[in-house]
């Protein structure tokens, strides 16, 4: 039940600028001596006066407090709480000794003076009509935030975001919200067209105006983006927007349409070879895949020596020193990398990609080539250089990351680099990809290795697959599996799976064997079995420490054996009790298993970065994560980039091994579950593959191919640019 509470801010405990989360005490009506509040409601400043809604909990360590719902602003009520809000500093130019002598000379009426006759304020000593200036627009900036603050929260739109509009819109932020509130949607991050939406509606804009429905298109351009596609076709992206919006007209869409490429939001384009009349590009896609192509013809064909002889003369010397044996098709997939302008490796476990890159980069290295070795993760760079036995970064890292975005390496300044080699290329989505392209000099060789039948980036695109479908650059296709790979079953259920048959069991038995499948239909009891696997069968049969060795890959985030279910059962199970931090669904103790959600530049932590969390300071709000022996701090404000990791999705797992893997398919998990989503979590365990799951969910998984086919048209600008 809502409760209301009218208070005055006594101090402010902790604020975060990213999420708006805010502990504060304060002095309340009704209540004996200081109480504390918490709660996303924005900045607040010691000595104002709040009307809060919310209701009263009990905090297992903090004891009482009051949770905020909704909150109004107003300003300080009491010459304690003005003398309060005068020295927090909050107003520029006024410290602790101004406040005391603005309040000598005008008492409780001080704030009505700032807003009614600033000028009397000359009148106190220490004053300059310079120093006025700095009081006023401070006042004017404070009181214009106040306003946006109160808009926002009376349209439902989080006051978290009232500095970022302020800063972005700047004086009359109202009004210019008033006249187009779908401008948050494009101007301001974190802001969706939903929010937007709800907003403008409540202003009385009309369901079927224009504003609206280019928002919509926009919006429905970015939601498609997020499921790979780089553009969408006309009609079809049109019926999607007008069953959003519940039916506005297709005539009315397709004006709207016509409005944003007159603006150049969007580009439309006719595709002959994929028999699309109209595909919709959100501009900056359209010319993201045309500067690739660009770029890629303009690095292949840019002249070079030959070093083909050199490379035949070097192999046998790079071959004796590293005791490997290559094969005729590695031999010359080794000689056609070392010797192309752009080049591409391609296969699956068991081909020897791996031997193929190590061999590749001790012949360039002997050839007195610079070669830099990245990979779009730190978990998979870790392996490239244990593999090749030279140094390998995140591409972020090699790149140059910037705090605030972009990258030292760019355009401008390029790497000083002869040869670059990315490993875990199915990875690279399309603006990677274009930061990669930008910075390389044209004089640089570029090697890409990856497995095609992987699950596509994350990111929109479908780079690898459309280089490799091009014809455009020079390629290895690697289809023979050797002998030794041969003897394991995981790497013979992973080329079963990636040809749509069913997994076969080990004839070995444990700890011998490398794979099972374990049937079972029933999600509850999947659930059992996986924490039965993790915490007990496995770790006793073959010593694999249930903490560091063992990842359950589930392919949702929800139901009873998603990736959220699991990971509060399996936390419990292996590292319960003990301190703790709280943060949203997520409880982080010491020795939990977690995993970096987004990229941080600050931070110089990325997306899909797995740690261990090594100390944890409740009263602080701070917690320390330890990412491959390198401890990194996390403030309170930090937290929702965390998550636990004993059960991650098989597409945060892209470019990890883990010594042991457990992969629920149950026929919840029917709109996620595809064979190269099985594949790619198959490929990802190095000693054991565990897969739980009934006959029907595997086989719905089996034969799903093609299903998540994404709208791109990088494989025809290739060849256009390379046939030219």
């Amino acid at each position: 039940m809502s409760t209301e509470l009218t208070c005055e801010v006594h101090t402010v405990t902790f604020f975060s600028e990213t999420t708006g989360y805010l502990v504060a005490k304060v002095q309340a009506k009704g209540e004996p001596g200081v109480v504390t509040i918490v709660g996303s409601m924005g900045q607040v400043t010691p000595g104002e006066t709040l009307l809060l809604r919310g209701s009263w909990t009990t905090h297992a360590q903090y004891g009482r407090q009051f949770n905020v719902e909704t909150w109004e602003q107003r300003m300080p009520a009491s010459l304690t709480g003005i003398k309060r809000y005068l020295e927090s500093k909050q107003i520029k130019g006024v410290g602790p000794v101004l406040a005391g002598k603005l309040l000598a000379k005008f008492g409780d009426k001080v704030l009505d003076v700032l807003d009614e006759d600033p000028d009397r304020l000359l009148a106190v000593p220490g004053i300059t009509p310079k120093v006025l200036k700095k009081i006023t627009e401070s006042w004017n900036q404070q009181r214009e935030v106040r306003g946006l603050m109160l808009f926002l929260q009376t349209h439902e739109v989080p006051t978290t975001f009232a500095q970022r509009i302020f800063k972005f819109y700047g004086g009359g932020a109202v009004q210019k919200l008033k006249d187009n509130p779908y401008g948050l949607a494009y101007d301001i991050q974190g802001i969706g067209f939903k929010t937007a939406d709800a907003m403008a509606l409540k202003l009385g804009f009309a369901p079927d105006c224009p504003q609206r429905l280019e928002a919509a298109i926009v919006y429905g351009l970015f939601t498609q983006s997020d499921s790979g596609h780089l553009f969408y076709p006309r009609d079809e992206l049109l019926e999607k927007v007008d069953a959003m919006l519940g039916g506005v007209g297709l005539h009315l869409l397709a004006e709207a349409l016509e409005n944003l490429e007159q603006q150049k939001r969007v580009r439309i384009e006719a595709l002959p070879q994929q028999d699309i009349s109209h595909a919709v590009y959100l501009t900056h896609f359209y010319k993201w895949e045309r500067e690739i192509a660009e770029r890629l013809w303009a690095i292949s064909s840019h002249p070079a020596a030959s070093a083909a002889e050199k490379v035949a003369k070097l192999l046998p010397a790079v071959e004796a020193e590293s005791g490997i044996k290559l094969s005729s098709e590695q031999h010359l997939a080794v000689a056609q990398a070392c010797t192309n302008k752009s080049f591409i490796i391609t296969g699956g476990p068991g081909t020897g990609k791996t031997t193929i890159t190590r061999a590749v980069v001790r012949v360039l290295d002997k050839l007195g080539f610079k070669v830099k070795l990245c990979a779009p993760t730190g978990r998979a760079a870790k392996r490239m250089s244990e593999a090749t036995g030279f140094p390998a970064s995140t591409l972020h890292r090699l790149l140059g990351t910037q705090p605030g975005g972009g990258f030292a390496h760019n355009e401008e300044h390029k790497l000083k680099a002869d040869v670059v080699v990315v490993d875990e290329a199915s990875m690279l989505d399309v603006q990677l990809l274009l930061h990669l392209l930008r910075a390389l000099p044209l004089t640089c060789r570029l090697v890409l290795v990856g497995d095609v039948n992987q699950l596509p980036s994350v990111g929109p695109g479908n780079v690898l697959g459309d280089m490799l479908d091009s014809g455009a650059l020079e390629q290895a296709r690697l289809t023979h599996i050797y002998r030794q790979a041969l003897e394991s079953m995981i790497v013979v259920n992973a080329h079963r799976v990636n040809e749509g048959q069913f997994p076969a069991q080990s004839a070995k038995k444990p700890p011998e064997a490398d794979f099972f499948w374990v049937e079972c239909d029933d999600p509850a009891q999947v659930q059992e079995k996986i924490i039965d696997l993790v915490a007990n069968r496995i770790p006793k049969t073959y010593g694999f420490d249930p903490l560091r060795d063992i990842q359950v890959l589930s392919p949702m985030h929800r139901g009873e054996v998603g990736t959220q279910a699991l990971n509060e059962l399996l936390q419990e199970r292996l590292n319960p009790g003990g301190r703790e931090l709280v943060r949203g669904k997520n409880r982080f103790r010491a020795g939990d298993r977690v995993l970096q959600t987004r990229n941080n530049y600050e931070k110089d932590i990325f997306n899909g970065d797995l740690g261990w969390v090594v100390a944890v300071d409740p009263r602080e709000n701070e917690l320390v994560v330890d990412f491959d022996g390198r401890e990194v701090p996390y403030e309170s404000a930090d937290l929702d980039e965390l998550t636990l990791a004993y059960a991650v999705s098989v597409h945060k797992s892209q470019g990890s091994e883990y010594p042991a893997v457990i992969v629920p398919v149950v026929t919840q998990h029917f709109v996620m579950l595809k064979r190269n989503l099985i594949y790619t979590a198959l490929t990802r365990a190095r000693k054991l593959a565990v897969i739980i799951g009934g006959k029907r969910a595997l086989g719905i998984g089996l034969n799903s191919v093609g299903a998540a086919k994404r709208y791109t048209h990088l494989r025809y600008r290739l060849q256009e640019s390379f046939n030219r």
